[in-house]
């Protein structure tokens, strides 16, 4: 961040972009030492921020390939692939922005792109589901400390007017990597086999290590560390799990009604003590002080429902595919790319409007597109497949909507956050929405995971869909990112 930003206020890029230039902060990527042009770090940042979003959403393509590759394993033991990667992702964002503020950027940065690639070359040698989830989790916590990271250099290269474009840009190219996940896995999966959606991360891993060992300066807040937060992150590691465990499970005649309650009970448990010992410690993982920030509270309420409806979306196309339509794993993913095509050009407008009118507009109209997309899929595809008239709107739908959201989202996280609690601020953002990712595929899973499904059983998750997407648009409506001045801790 610019030397001469005051943290105390924080004016909108809008606002900025108009004030006079005693009143607007004097920060150019000219001045910062080496680099010309910001967009070689957006760049640089940008491809390590791909590999992890599209990795979140590339095995949903790679489901069915891994319960042939592991027979032996339910369809809930292997929705962990999926879960042990976002629950602690999740867990682990939050501490890493601090980490990144704290210790270097760039160090940070580089070191987790290096665990990532380590664990992505594991996860392809995994020999059994057991091998195959403790690499994921490995590969998490790489992606965890990189993706703060990330977001903080790209905040740094630009110049305070250009940060609205900058931050929209940057979560498009997550969104489009999460959109592209599932397309691109099949054709991978079905070419290659199912290892080759982790050794694919290798090229691009290598490269953006390169250039960024090269290319990125170091910085740091001059800032007292703070000791990390085990208890915070081990309640919130057993919160989600055990939520989720407990309803991809409900339906297994392994478990008891009893046995599931008390695993649900647990995690509820650990939610509540999360949140009693973030009020008490003095270094909690989640500073709830952000929270008193009406935008910043429901953003970050509006990532988690949208992140549940965005994961059912994808995890639910390929089972519909799949098993109603009976398309092979790369016409899927060929059907499935219209939609993610739509989530950068989209993505782009949506920054540069946001700059001007600020993110709330184009919340609620990007959630209710996605909400239409969601009734077209529940009435209108059938049993027999009709791609261009009884698929193709409903993706262009749902892209349009993602590329509207997603990046509004994140834009509007950190949109007034003051100095110090950039990278923390956007890491709290991030994780929320991977906790609904992880519900969103427990639902499914739950809803979704029977041998032999019927076109019926598809009724319900798109009502989920729906609901889903209409309670995000409520949630945005106290959304404001044009006020001309946040105090600190308002």
């Amino acid at each position: 961040m610019p030397d001469n930003w005051n943290p105390a206020m924080t004016i909108p890029d809008s606002q900025a972009a108009r004030s006079s230039p005693a009143s607007t902060p004097k920060t150019s990527s000219r001045n910062l030492p080496g680099i010309a042009s910001p967009w070689p770090v957006f760049w640089v940042a940008s491809i390590a921020v791909f590999l992890v979003s599209m990795d979140g959403t590339m095995l949903f393509a790679a489901f069915s390939a891994l319960r042939a590759g592991f027979p032996q394993a339910t369809a809930a033991n292997l929705s962990w692939v999926l879960n042990a990667y976002t629950v602690v992702y999740a867990a682990m964002l939050i501490p890493s922005g601090g980490l990144a503020d704290r210790h270097g950027r760039k160090k940070v940065f580089l070191i987790g792109v290096v665990m990532f690639l380590l664990a992505s070359v594991a996860c392809g040698l995994a020999l059994s589901v057991e091998w195959l989830v403790a690499a994921r989790a490995l590969q998490a916590a790489g992606a965890a400390l990189l993706t703060p990271a990330s977001l903080s250099l790209v905040l740094a290269a630009f110049p305070v007017n250009k940060r609205a474009v900058a931050v929209s840009l940057w979560s498009a190219v997550g969104g489009l990597a999460a959109a592209v996940g599932p397309s691109l896995g099949a054709f991978v999966v079905a070419s290659l086999g199912w290892q080759w959606a982790f050794y694919l991360n290798v090229p691009l891993g290598l490269f953006a290590i390169w250039r960024g060992a090269m290319l990125l300066t170091e910085a740091r807040q001059p800032t007292k560390g703070r000791p990390l937060d085990l208890v915070g992150m081990g309640l919130l590691i057993i919160g989600i799990g055990a939520l989720a465990l407990s309803i991809v499970q409900a339906e297994s005649p392994d478990w008891s009604r009893y046995e599931l309650l008390g695993v649900a009970g647990l995690g509820v448990a650990s939610i509540v003590g999360f949140v009693v010992w973030a009020r008490i410690v003095a270094a909690p993982l989640v500073d709830l002080s952000l929270f008193r920030n009406t935008t910043y509270r429901y953003v970050n309420l509006a990532t988690l429902s949208f992140g549940i409806a965005f994961s059912i979306m994808f995890f639910t196309f390929f089972f519909y595919m799949k098993s109603i339509w009976h398309y092979s794993l790369p016409l899927a993913g060929l059907a499935i790319t219209p939609g993610p095509l739509l989530v950068t050009p989209v993505a782009a407008l949506s920054g540069r409007l946001a700059s001007r009118h600020g993110h709330r507009p184009l919340l609620v109209v990007g959630c209710l597109i996605y909400a239409a997309s969601g009734l077209w899929f529940l009435l209108v595809p059938g049993t027999e497949p009709a791609y261009l008239t009884q698929w193709l709107p409903g993706a262009l739908l749902s892209g349009m909507g993602v590329g509207m959201v997603l990046p509004s989202l994140s834009g509007a996280a950190v949109s007034h956050l003051p100095r110090e609690h950039y990278a923390v601020g956007s890491a709290i953002n991030q994780a929320i929405r991977q906790i609904g990712s992880v519900m969103g595929v427990a639902l499914t899973v739950l809803l979704l995971g029977s041998a032999n499904l019927q076109r019926t059983e598809f009724n319900a998750i798109y009502l989920c869909h729906i609901f889903l997407a209409l309670i995000t648009a409520a949630l945005c409506l106290p959304v404001n990112t044009l006020s001309k001045v946040i105090v600190k801790g308002a």
